[in-house]
């Protein structure tokens, strides 16, 4: 098997489009045998100066695959193209 994907979601503390992607994350790639990690996006000034207010951000190998709102038919559709491609 190869290497899996890397995927981090970019977010802010209080930001209720970034917790409502957080919580899809953290219920659909477990299933897939797949992680997320969770960065505040000002924590980082290149980061920050990306992607600014757009967020959440999600990146996969640090290249951003979905911003602002993803629902759950396209994070599967995502996940298995990015298990497919390694």
């Amino acid at each position: 098997m190869g290497v899996r994907p890397r995927f981090q979601l970019l977010s802010r503390p209080r930001c209720h489009l970034c917790h409502e992607m957080e919580d899809l994350l953290r219920e659909v790639l477990p299933e897939m045998g797949l992680e997320v990690t969770v960065h505040d996006v000002d924590s980082s000034l290149d980061w920050k100066n990306r992607f600014g207010e757009v967020i959440p951000v999600l990146l996969r190998d640090g290249k951003p695959v979905a911003k602002l709102y993803l629902d759950r038919r396209q994070l599967v559709r995502l996940a298995r193209r990015s298990r497919r491609s390694r």
